[in-house]
């Protein structure tokens, strides 16, 4: 199978654009579609700062204050999980980029960077699932560390898939 090539047409395979939004940004839409990932990923991080500087700020807030940022926090993070994930896998198998990953003056293919992301956000989950308990699938892996594996970063990854299906088959409250 051929890698995707983007194009204003389809800037990820599978994701067609409207008419509009050719019109409008004609040969840049290829780069927006590079940009979701990215403001996804930065979403994640900043809404984490936030709930660390405000925790710092504000030690008299209570134990229940801090649970409910802390499952909006994980929320963030099992969604943002389960999108970027999708989108890795709309490209053909491959490898990530190396952990900790050095950039260069070469650009890392977007494939091996979405499945990067997809693992380092899946990972974040992994961490807060660890310290929060708030785990619904049990059977976490461990937390990425420098050098790990494929098969772990893979593993992390299928860990985010399970937690974010079964939020989905829960019945609403």
């Amino acid at each position: 199978m051929s890698a995707h090539r983007a194009s204003p047409n389809e800037p990820w395979p599978g994701w067609s654009t409207s008419r509009a939004a050719q019109a409008a940004y004609g040969e840049h839409l290829v780069r927006i579609g590079r940009l979701v990932p990215f403001l996804l990923y930065m979403h994640v991080l900043d809404r984490q700062h936030l709930a660390a500087a405000h925790n710092a700020r504000r030690p008299e807030l209570v134990d229940f204050q801090v649970r409910v940022q802390s499952l909006e926090c994980r929320d963030d993070l099992l969604d943002t999980a389960a999108v970027l994930d999708v989108l890795a896998l709309c490209h053909d198998h491959g490898s990530y980029l190396p952990r900790p990953y050095q950039e260069t003056r070469d650009p890392a293919p977007v494939d091996a960077e979405l499945r990067t992301d997809a693992s380092d956000i899946a990972e974040r989950l992994v961490r807060h699932d660890r310290q929060h308990g708030t785990s619904t699938t049990g059977g976490i892996p461990p937390a990425l560390e420098d050098g790990c594996t494929e098969a772990e970063r893979d593993a992390v990854r299928a860990y985010a898939r399970r937690e974010w299906i079964k939020a989905q088959e829960r019945p609403d409250i």
